[in-house]
């Protein structure tokens, strides 16, 4: 299968699940994904998704969008609505369909929300070079679009070469589903490995569990927080958006 199909795949066969007062929530962690497809993604992820819907159109329903930035600020406000127990995986081309998503990657890296971006990059083999709407940098040719991602995700990473998904994606949904370190994961995808074919390991395509980590405070820190409250006159608390996940 190529890397877009592996992709694919695999992110329909992941799941949280999330203890709540004694009762497991199993939710699929990407439920759908969104996407506008162009040169750069159209012959990989557009074909792997395609190929899909017309197979079962419950292993990745597919949501065609009008514009990159509302895209991402739809996922991050669907993983806020499910306790980020779930969220949206967005595909797009090279230039400036991606980076249409940096308002989106910072938005859910400062508010600690999951979201997963699928950029799509240039050639990795350089065989077509320059392509339509890559960015030229005359000092480094190793630089492109994605890299404004690098500051602003809690996790990056370019597949370069398709051995390269199996610990790009492990990494990257274990960021995801990590309370404290979650926010926007972006994984690169140039447009040649995406269409590239490959043996992918049965246990990479098998469903798998993310169970999310909701560990008690502190006894002391408990305590020392009600003994200020008690001695306070007049005790006001702030509380966080992170109460709505504890």
């Amino acid at each position: 299968m190529t890397v877009a199909q592996a992709v694919v795949e695999y992110l329909s066969k992941q799941y949280t699940v999330d203890t709540v007062g004694g009762v497991d929530y199993r939710e699929r962690l990407i439920p759908g994904t969104f996407g506008i497809f162009g040169h750069g993604n159209v012959a990989g992820v557009g074909q792997a998704l395609k190929q899909y819907q017309q197979l079962d159109p419950t292993i990745m329903p597919y949501y065609q969008g009008r514009n990159e930035q509302a895209q991402s600020h739809q996922a991050v406000g669907y993983a806020r609505h499910t306790r980020r127990r779930q969220t949206f995986a967005i595909s797009t081309s090279i230039g400036p369909g991606s980076s249409n998503l940096l308002t989106g990657a910072a938005l859910a890296t400062t508010n600690r929300l999951p979201v997963l971006l699928l950029p799509s990059d240039t050639f990795a083999t350089r065989a077509a070079d320059p392509v339509l709407q890559q960015l030229e940098q005359p000092y480094a040719y190793d630089i492109t679009v994605n890299d404004a991602f690098r500051p602003l995700s809690k996790f990056f990473d370019r597949v370069n070469r398709p051995e390269q998904l199996f610990s790009a994606f492990h990494h990257g949904l274990r960021v995801l589903t990590d309370p404290a370190e979650t926010g926007s994961v972006t994984i690169s995808l140039p447009q040649d490995v995406q269409a590239e074919a490959f043996d992918v390991p049965e246990e990479f395509l098998a469903e798998r569990e993310w169970r999310i980590r909701r560990p008690d405070a502190d006894d002391d820190d408990i305590a020392r927080a009600a003994a200020a409250i008690r001695s306070a006159k007049r005790p006001l608390i702030i509380a966080g958006g992170g109460v709505l996940y504890a």
